[in-house]
């Protein structure tokens, strides 16, 4: 939905959410003028899609309401000039502190993404399925339709179907270079990363080879 008048009914719940905030399925139904049921459905198919979660809150009376809320991910079904303003910031650095300032800034950014995902992954001597998995999650939160495999001989693919800082990424390549980096830096030292598909190079998706230090390297599984 990139416009501010929706036409299907998935669409219309999303905009409601939108400008209302959390609202039940019955709320809904009658500013949409639909049954209950109806709105559950396309609820519980924008859940499965990831756009929507729900929260049980107490009720004046009974049994606690069932709340619909809008995931971050859906923030992407709405008009988002972020892009363009990120690209302008960081041409406006470039062109006030040259390279030099550009890469501090880059290193900075990469520095307080290390200290937050760092935060949320369980520590290096934890199973690295579980560090992998605990990534995935964090970058599924920030957009990048991440998933990961088991390859043949103990090797992992990382994979990111979007990439939410292309436009970005394009202008400051180093971003992605930082990616590779933060991956490195989080996951620890006894693994080695490596990107075999590039977004920005044609790719339709990024993917990342993850294994540990000394283990054979095999060529990457479809995911």
């Amino acid at each position: 939905m990139k416009t501010e008048h929706p036409s299907s009914a998935r669409d219309k719940i999303l905009y409601h959410l939108k400008t209302k905030g959390p609202q039940t399925a019955a709320a809904i139904a009658r500013r949409l003028d639909v049954t209950p049921m109806a709105v559950r459905q396309h609820l519980y198919r924008l859940e499965r899609s990831g756009l929507v979660r729900w929260e049980d809150r107490p009720a004046r009376v009974g049994r606690p309401a069932r709340h619909w809320i809008l995931t971050p991910v859906a923030a992407g079904r709405f008009p988002d000039s972020h892009a363009e303003l990120i690209v302008g910031l960081l041409d406006a650095v470039r062109s006030a502190f040259g390279e030099s300032g550009l890469e501090k800034l880059v290193r900075e950014r990469l520095a307080r993404q290390t200290e937050h995902y760092r935060s949320r992954l369980p520590g290096g001597k934890a199973p690295l399925e579980k560090r992998l998995a605990a990534l995935v999650s964090v970058r599924k939160e920030e957009g990048y339709m991440a998933e990961w495999t088991r390859e043949p001989g103990g090797a992992f693919a990382l994979v990111e179907n979007h990439c939410p800082i292309c436009d970005a990424a394009a202008t400051c390549q180093r971003l992605c270079g930082g990616e590779l980096d933060l991956f490195r830096a989080v996951l620890g030292r006894d693994v080695k990363v490596e990107r075999t598909e590039h977004i920005l190079e044609g790719a339709r998706r990024c993917v990342y080879r993850i294994r540990r230090n000394g283990a054979a390297a095999r060529p990457a599984a479809d995911a």
